[in-house]
């Protein structure tokens, strides 16, 4: 089939992009999306690992010591001070498992779990104290430590063949999730926690006042460089984590490659760039209990405060099974996110609910743009293999005009789901230009849902073996 465009429930809009508010910050929509092969390249080429001084650092000689009656934080913050202090290196937890707090990187440090070597996280939420400045969910605050953190920092990494385990689980961290699906701790109140949090960022409260941590339940994150650059997170396996298991936030030059991510709590994310820019995801495998990639840029009032997009992110051949998304964008979206360069990944779990997903609403707004993915192998997903939805939680009920365009999509394969395209724009405010070319979307059980959609173009698809259109 040759360029069909699909009809159903467009609307029509008229002068382009009056319907986005003035002073808020929304970017004139340009003519057409840029290229992906004038794009890409460059891209590709500007990211570039950080290198480190050949020198190692064992942290069983700065006191760490085998098994859960030790704890080896002092010995791995003395290991990682002197580490940074002699300009930079390894620090090598060897084979044998170690049992540690928190974990806090410092600049030219390379923390590299070896080939039999376990790290596990002590579940005593004071090993996390002080509070530290980061995000939950989009937006400021002072709280736990991430399990392993850095602030200001540059050339960092963690990297080996072992594994970090964060011992997560209904009795300790998970209970401080969802109250219906997991249960909660005694006197734990993380619903109300959150929704102190989300007032305190709607009021402008200063971050420094925003503080949370001990006696409050807002989970921590596994690994979150902060406000750093020139990042590497290779080889390592990571298991059982408190919440996102990597999370970048306000970073440059990230790169995070063979990593393999099996980790099924409570809002248990793969990675999440958080408005970070010239980001790679290389070759890593997920399996998760929330999206397996999602990509985010603040959220609500306190993400039009920061106003931190996420932009120029490459994922490629990865592996997807469990997880609510394959890769996502949003829900947290208000900075906005631009420049996705998806390729050669391959998706496929019954548990999987949609391959490629993006997440907005009335109160976070954004822009969403110039996103591609390209030979993309899907198995079986639950849903749909492409879902824009402006919809999501809070749905109308904001006064934003969430932007999504230029998504587009070619080489697709799916043998099974729901739904091939799941597409809900507003009336007000409708999704422009979603192409679609060369793709197969095979066993569909349900009609595509396209509602507030402009410029949907779809070139030689084919859907249970029909030319859509």
């Amino acid at each position: 089939m040759k360029h069909r465009t699909h009809r159903r429930e467009f609307l029509a809009v008229t002068a382009a992009g009056a319907w986005l508010a003035a002073g808020r910050g929304a970017l004139a929509a340009p003519a057409q999306a840029p290229a992906w092969s004038d794009q890409f390249p460059k891209l590709l080429a500007r990211i570039k690992a950080p290198v480190f001084a050949k020198r190692d650092f064992d942290i069983t000689k700065y006191g760490a010591k085998h098994g859960a009656e030790a704890d080896s934080s002092e010995a791995i913050a003395k290991a990682i001070d002197a580490c940074n202090s002699a300009g930079g290196g390894r620090v090598v937890v060897p084979a044998g498992v170690f049992y540690t707090g928190a974990v806090h990187l410092k600049s030219n440090v390379n923390l590299y779990v070896a080939a039999g070597a376990t790290l596990r996280f002590i579940t005593d939420p004071k090993k996390y104290l002080p509070v530290v400045f980061t995000r939950f969910e989009g937006t400021e605050l002072m709280n736990y430590s991430p399990f392993i953190y850095a602030d200001g920092q540059e050339n960092l990494a963690v990297t080996g063949e072992g594994t970090l385990d964060g011992q997560c689980s209904r009795e300790n961290w998970w209970s401080w999730g969802s109250a219906k699906q997991w249960g909660l701790a005694a006197g734990a109140t993380p619903a109300n926690d959150r929704a102190a949090l989300s007032e305190m960022g709607e009021k402008d409260v200063p971050v420094a006042q925003r503080v949370f941590g001990e006696g409050h339940f807002l989970r921590p994150v596994f690994i979150q460089p902060c406000r750093s650059k020139n990042i590497l997170i290779e080889g390592v396996t990571i298991i059982n984590s408190p919440m996102y298991e990597l999370n970048p936030l306000y970073c440059s030059n990230v790169t995070i490659r063979n990593v393999t991510i099996d980790s099924h709590g409570p809002n248990n994310d793969g990675c999440d760039p958080d408005s970070c820019t010239d980001v790679l995801i290389d070759s890593c495998s997920f399996s998760t209990g929330d999206d397996c990639i999602a990509i985010k840029a603040g959220r609500n009032h306190d993400g039009r405060r920061v106003a931190k997009p996420t932009e120029n992110v490459i994922i490629r051949n990865c592996d997807m099974k469990d997880g609510h998304g394959g890769v996502t964008l949003g829900s947290e979206v208000t900075g906005g996110i631009r420049n996705v360069f998806v390729e050669d990944c391959r998706l496929n779990s019954p548990n999987l609910n949609e391959a490629l997903r993006f997440k907005t609403n009335a109160m976070r707004g954004g822009i969403i743009e110039n996103v591609w993915f390209r030979n993309i192998t899907i198995g079986e997903v639950s849903d749909a293999i492409l879902q824009v939805d402006f919809y999501y939680q809070e749905g109308l009920k904001g006064p934003e005009h969430p932007v999504v365009r230029y998504i587009d999509i070619r080489d697709v394969t799916s043998k099974k789901s729901k739904y091939a395209l799941q597409l809900r724009g507003f009336p007000d405010a409708p999704m422009n230009g979603i192409l679609l070319e060369r793709c197969t979307f095979d066993n569909v059980a349900n009609p595509d849902i396209v509602e507030n959609v402009r410029g949907l173009t779809m070139t030689d698809v084919k859907v249970n073996g029909k030319a859509a259109g």
